[in-house]
């Protein structure tokens, strides 16, 4: 089986940025080709889940075993010049939806290896806005169930505050249920020569039909 950590760590000294969250999809899937070269990669291959079919970011296969990886790329903005290529990153707000969507990856990983004993599946966000790994300040905002920061124990119900507005959380209304309990635990990535925002930071949350026996079971 893969080892995600170590995939980053080595990928970290080629790649600290990326453009954008498909250059970080498209540079995980070649540093896995190049350490595994037997195995089969595919990039947003359509898997059936129990709950209909999803398109997985990227999906390994051996004879036997499989590893599906979903993929988040969270950015504030910035500009460098790194080995003579210029990134100029967007900065991406409303960490509250970002949140929610990882543990939504979660909760689609879950789905697929409740019916696959042969798959595991890691949900890997990486970015350089502290506010994810930091703890709040506060329990008391719309998002506090889902936050990411290091340490903490995500499992059960995770919803919206009460103080959620329609607008801002359209889409995204529906609850979502951990089988498993997940423990975060953030490595360093990268830093970059800037003056702000230069800690990339990644989350890799690993998930496998241990944690998805309830789902199987309903």
């Amino acid at each position: 089986m893969i080892d995600v950590q170590e995939l980053l760590f080595r990928l970290a000294t080629e790649r600290p940025i990326f453009h954008s969250e498909a250059d970080f999809q498209h540079a995980l899937a070649w540093a896995i080709h190049r350490q595994y070269p037997e195995a089969q990669v595919r990039l947003e291959l359509p898997v059936a889940s129990v709950s209909g079919a999803m398109h997985v970011d990227l999906w390994i296969g051996w004879p036997g075993k499989h590893v599906a990886v979903e993929l988040k790329y969270k950015t504030r903005a910035m500009a460098v010049e790194y080995a003579g290529e210029l990134f100029s990153l967007k900065g991406h707000s409303a960490q509250d939806l970002g949140r929610y969507d990882f543990l939504k990856d979660i909760v689609r990983l879950e789905l697929l290896t409740a019916s696959r004993p042969s798959l595991t599946g890691y949900a890997i966000l990486l970015t350089n806005d502290s506010s994810y790994w930091s703890s709040p300040t506060s329990g008391r905002t719309v998002d506090a169930q889902f936050r990411l920061h290091q340490g903490r124990q995500c499992t059960g119900t995770l919803s919206w505050g009460t103080g959620a507005s329609p607008g801002t959380i359209r889409n995204r209304e529906t609850p979502l249920c951990l089988d498993g309990a997940y423990h975060l635990a953030w490595q360093d990535y990268s830093r970059l020569p800037v003056r702000s925002y230069a800690v990339f930071r990644a989350l890799v949350v690993q998930v496998d039909q241990l944690a998805s026996n309830k789902r199987l079971a309903e």
